[in-house]
């Protein structure tokens, strides 16, 4: 079943970009030799990010003088940019600047991505409109050894214990991968959990 992802690195105190909007303290971090984002991205369909977020990369990335960095990158995955004011759009690429609801643009997004998975790319406050509404499956987060003290939230929403369930840990390079399932989907594990509990004796 296609899953609503955000996948995205953060610090050890739960930051995912520093007090001056900047991820150069994440680029000092060993990603050793896997790419975990390619096999990631190979399972998306559509994604979608805030203007802050979109900003970051047409500026990090160049996209507008080299828009190939673009398709390379994403290839024509289609990607939706929630945004009140106007931004430039990089050249031939597949996106969409867009406002509003985000149930009305999920559902679009899941047409979009023909049974794979969307990809919430960030940051924490879109990411919190998608949550709000439950449609937020899954959390995977790079954690980077790092401790920034403030900047930019992982998520301003609030998860509680009962709609988290811990679902993958991976170590790639200096970092600690930590997958959960969000909501329904973690309910769901913690519910067949209970089962296999009550039927596997306690001696077993």
């Amino acid at each position: 079943m296609a899953k609503t992802q955000y996948y995205t690195a953060t610090s050890i105190d739960g930051f995912i970009a520093d007090e001056r909007n900047s991820l150069d303290w994440l680029f000092e971090v060993d990603e050793g030799t896997q790419n975990p984002f390619g096999e990631f991205f190979a399972g998306v369909g559509a994604f979608a990010m805030g203007a802050t977020t979109y900003e970051w990369v047409l500026e990090n990335d160049n996209l507008l003088d080299e828009p190939q960095n673009w398709h390379d990158m994403y290839g024509d995955v289609p990607c939706w940019v929630f945004t009140h004011r106007d931004l430039p759009p990089v050249p031939d690429a597949n996106v969409f600047m867009i406002s509003g609801d985000v149930r009305r643009v999920h559902e679009a997004m899941m047409v979009a991505a023909q049974g794979k998975n969307v990809w919430l790319a960030g940051g924490g406050d879109l990411v919190a409109q998608f949550a709000a509404q439950g449609l937020l499956d899954e959390i995977i987060l790079g954690i980077a050894p790092a401790v920034l003290g403030t900047g930019t939230p992982l998520l301003k929403h609030r998860l509680r214990v009962d709609e988290l369930i811990l679902t993958g840990v991976r170590e790639v390079g200096q970092f600690a991968y930590l997958t959960y399932a969000v909501g329904d989907v973690a309910r769901l594990g913690r519910h067949l959990a209970a089962e296999t509990a009550t039927v596997i004796p306690a001696n077993f």
